[in-house]
């Protein structure tokens, strides 16, 4: 079986968690994920099934659209709920205030990634550091908010819709937030609720999918992930030549094109530069 399954993955489950279940689903080792979750998290999840693994690399740099709840008063080692407590405050802040703030956040900005995360430093995860009591100085990475709305604020819980470039570390986000504001703030909760093109309404609950004796039926087209690309049917002629890897001359615009045969097998995807037509990825099978 190859395509992708857009998971509503629930929580206290890893991103590899979900992956190693659904190995035995789909009977098959070859199996990645597009974006990892926290265990507290919720939400899109994608994962590549088969020869659609080839796409998986496309999503590390997909937009991620989140909605969160920023806890005011609460500051915590992870940065989130879920970790021990280090200050714990009954601020009084005010809508305007929280709205203005939210605007130093919006745009390209730095973000310092936070010690509970995977990211290694001289082979070492951050993580594994955090819970030897070790803390180590981060170089700030640059990333873009595209998006940061707030849905709704009542006491210390605001709720948040955030849609961010890569490497965003939205239990950060609500961190620096707090901070800006003087009283501090952690993340209470994390739904994720667009990734790259799919969305939450696309999502598969997990648990259906263990109970479900068809899990094809649940398996997208590896093409729906370029969907925001235009398609363009290759001719007999080209079609040999992108199986064999080389580039041909086409009469179309300068830009990125999903190549189908004339079958309607989708082949690659593919760039047109000088009106020349060149592998990006293939897709089709060998």
């Amino acid at each position: 079986m190859n395509g992708i399954v857009i998971v509503d993955k629930p929580q206290g489950w890893t991103s590899q968690d979900v992956t190693a279940r659904l190995r035995r689903v789909f009977s098959t080792r070859r199996i990645g994920h597009g974006g990892t979750l926290d265990p507290m998290a919720t939400g899109v999840l994608p994962v590549f099934v088969g020869r659609a693994t080839r796409g998986v690399e496309f999503f590390e740099h997909a937009e991620k659209t989140y909605e969160t709840v920023l806890r005011l008063g609460l500051t915590t080692d992870t940065e989130d709920v879920t970790g021990t407590v280090l200050t714990e405050t009954m601020p009084n802040i005010s809508r305007e205030e929280l709205e203005k703030t939210l605007e130093f956040f919006r745009g390209d900005i730095l973000q310092v990634p936070p010690m509970y995360s995977a990211l290694k430093v001289n082979g070492q995860k951050l993580c594994d550091l955090a819970r030897k009591g070790q803390e180590i100085a981060r170089e700030p990475r640059p990333i873009t908010i595209h998006e940061l709305t707030l849905l709704s604020f009542h006491g210390t819980e605001a709720a948040l819709r955030v849609r961010c470039s890569k490497g965003t570390y939205i239990r950060t986000l609500c961190k620096d937030i707090g901070e800006k504001l003087g009283c501090g703030g952690c993340m209470a909760a994390l739904r994720r609720v667009q990734a790259g093109e799919y969305t939450i309404g696309e999502a598969v609950p997990l648990e259906t999918l263990l109970e479900t004796d068809k899990p094809e039926e649940y398996l997208r087209n590896v093409d729906t992930m370029f969907r925001a690309y235009p398609p363009v049917t290759l001719t007999e002629n080209q079609e040999k030549r992108c199986r064999n890897g080389n580039s041909f001359s086409v009469k179309l615009p300068e830009g990125l094109f999903r190549a189908y045969s004339a079958a309607g097998e989708f082949l690659m995807l593919a760039e047109v530069k000088n009106g020349v037509m060149e592998t990006v990825k293939s897709f089709f099978e060998v």
